[in-house]
């Protein structure tokens, strides 16, 4: 370093003086980049105090010999944890973005390069320093100075590489800063060699600085505080709504429970009226409308929320293909339509995939064509292409019903569109239905088409890829298909003791109403406080109906006090109307043995009847 013309360093140490206060007075988003760079302006801000210091003692050389070669070791290091933090900047613009291999070992190149430029600081501490005074201007030189300066062209020539080969990795307005200290540094060292009495060296670092004050990624602090207000609002307005919903769900399938029990019951009574029985009937149908709508809703938002997943397993195919043919039958009613199905014998008996959702989906097609056909056909087939182990579906329902207008097509997969009510205003829904078979289809991984001509029909067509079962797992399934739970006669449970418990009366009612016909004992307790002192009084039961959304104690903590219990040892079955997609698999992981969900389905019931009673 020289002794000369000081105005250069004067005038960066009051531009880094304004460096400080604008950057460190206005508010900043804390990440590495910015740490970085702050660390830089400290450093900068330091080497330039040192600069003059080191002018200062220079000029006075023989008052203060111990001084000045402090302060022109400490201008020295200032050099290398300058260059050590600015090589750290380089690597994380460049290998800590997008350079996954060498990010598993971040922390030991991080902790490498540390350790090198400590030990280069090291050296430079104990290399000896020399001055000379020639023509009133002063110079220091020696091993540590030209160590200094060699390893600032290593350093640079590192970084050129590193550029090079990631320059895929880093934006081009990030590198301008390095490309800037190298072509700027050459320059310096030039005009330096020929006129020592220039500092140009600090002026250089400082300039440096400053241009990376426009090239760091610092958005601006309000609008990320806006955004995170904003993005706070929306969690919480979609929490709120799935709170809502859920709530819904339970408080209308509470009555639904009691209407679909007492209905069912009220069917098997013998000598009831045919008329009476007609009129039930309907009452159940009703009541399935109106469950598929409560169904749709928790199932769209489900969807939008992020929650809903797909849930793969072994299903027999054939057996889902007749469940919905006896579906659609049902939900003709008294239309004269001919309705077609088939399906290739050459697709396999037992496939793995999400065996509801692909029911659910071409099930809400088959529904779609009953509501919108009433002269004609529905034809609801199933063709296969077989590559390995995988059987791609092709599942087309064409129908001769009114068909969907050209300029409609690209609105029929939104939420809330019903197209065609114009032509018959009596068809009901909510237009949902389509909107989730698009999006189930597409989580599942498969595609879905439209084509249709206005007044004379549509067909639907759905792609879907499902793994084939084999070998041991096939035989597997062979053997429970054997039994068939559902077929199972009922129960005989008359030596058996089931406690129900519920806080609603008449859900209590219809649980006791159901367990008739297995003639056990049916113990109802309206709260989980007394489903608690019936346990601590010795009392034992082969089945507990646990319903969960009760005031107080819900069913879940009913249950977490009941495994505290050290010889509670009994079979808890969730009852409740939290229907929920999902919700059986974190029931279970909540702890409990089995779900039912309300209105409760007999088939269902007779299954975990005959699972934990048998």
């Amino acid at each position: 370093m020289a002794l000369g013309n000081i105005s250069f360093t004067l005038l960066s140490f009051f531009y880094c003086i304004l460096i400080c206060v604008v950057y460190f007075c206005k508010p900043r988003i804390k990440n590495e980049e910015t740490k970085l760079y702050s660390y830089l302006i400290i450093t900068c801000m330091t080497g330039v105090t040192l600069s003059l210091g080191t002018y200062f003692f220079m000029a006075n050389l023989d008052k203060y010999p111990i001084l000045n070669y402090i302060f022109s070791k400490a201008y020295l290091l200032f050099i290398i944890v300058y260059l050590a933090i600015m090589t750290l900047y380089v690597f994380k613009i460049s290998i800590f973005e997008k350079d996954e291999k060498l990010i598993k070992h971040k922390t030991l190149i991080i902790n490498s390069t540390i350790i090198l430029f400590t030990l280069a600081a090291s050296l430079i501490l104990i290399l000896p320093i020399s001055y000379v005074s020639q023509n009133k201007i002063v110079y220091s030189y020696g091993q540590s100075v030209s160590l200094t300066f060699t390893i600032t062209r290593v350093v640079a020539i590192m970084w050129i590489i590193i550029l090079i080969f990631k320059r895929k990795n880093v934006p081009w307005k990030k590198v301008i800063p390095m490309i800037a200290y190298i072509i700027v540094g050459s320059i310096v060292s030039i005009i330096q060699k020929n006129n020592p009495e220039l500092l140009l060296s600090t002026a250089m670092i400082v300039f440096v600085t400053f241009l990376m004050y426009f090239t760091i990624e610092n958005p601006d602090v309000k609008m990320i505080e806006s955004l995170n207000e904003a993005k706070d609002q929306a969690e919480r307005a979609n929490n709120a709504k799935t709170d809502f919903l859920s709530s819904m769900s339970h408080e209308i399938r509470t009555p639904l429970n009691a209407i679909v029990g007492f209905s069912n019951g009220l069917i098997e009574e013998e000598g009831l009226k045919e008329r009476a029985r007609e009129d039930v009937s309907s009452i159940i149908t009703a009541s399935a409308s109106l469950l598929e709508l409560v169904n749709g809703i928790l199932d769209i938002s489900k969807i939008e929320a992020g929650k809903l997943e797909i849930i793969d397993t072994n299903y027999n195919f054939h057996k889902v293909f007749d469940e919905l043919v006896l579906l659609t039958k049902a939900r003709l009613g008294e239309k004269a339509l001919d309705f077609r199905y088939s399906y290739d014998e050459s697709i396999p008996e037992y496939l793995y995939g999400d065996a509801s959702r692909v029911k659910q989906v071409i099930l809400n097609l088959l529904t779609n064509s009953v509501k919108y056909t009433n002269t004609g056909f529905i034809e609801f087939k199933v063709r296969s292409v077989i590559k390995n182990d995988i059987v791609r579906l092709i599942i087309s329902v064409e129908d001769s019903g009114i068909g969907i207008k050209k300029e409609n097509i690209d609105k029929l997969f939104s939420k809330f569109e019903r197209l065609g009510v114009e032509k018959d205003t009596t068809v009901e829904g909510t237009g949902l239905g389509l909107a989730i078979t698009k999006r189930l289809v597409e989580m599942m991984g498969g595609k879905i088409v439209v084509q249709s001509v206005y007044g004379k029909g549509s067909i639907f067509t759905i792609s879907l890829d499902q793994k084939i079962v084999t070998g041991s797992e096939l035989e597997k399934l062979k053997k429970q298909e054997a039994v068939k739970i559902e077929d199972v006669k009922v129960l005989d449970a008359s030596n058996k003791k089931v406690l129900v418990v519920d806080d609603n009366n008449l859900n209590l009612k219809v649980a006791k109403r159901l367990l008739e016909q297995y003639k056990c004992e049916t113990i109802c307790v309206s709260s989980g406080f007394e489903c608690i002192d019936k346990i601590a009084c010795g009392e034992k039961y082969d089945l507990i109906l646990l319903d969960d959304m009760m005031p107080k104690l819900s069913g879940s903590e009913t249950l977490v006090k009941l495994k505290e219990m050290p010889s509670f040892n009994m079979p808890v079955v969730a009852l409740t109307a939290n229907a929920i997609s999902g919700m059986k698999e974190e029931y279970l992981k909540k702890g409990f043995n089995d779900y039912l969900s309300k209105p409760i389905e007999k088939a269902e019931l007779n299954r975990v009847m005959n699972k934990f009673l048998s």
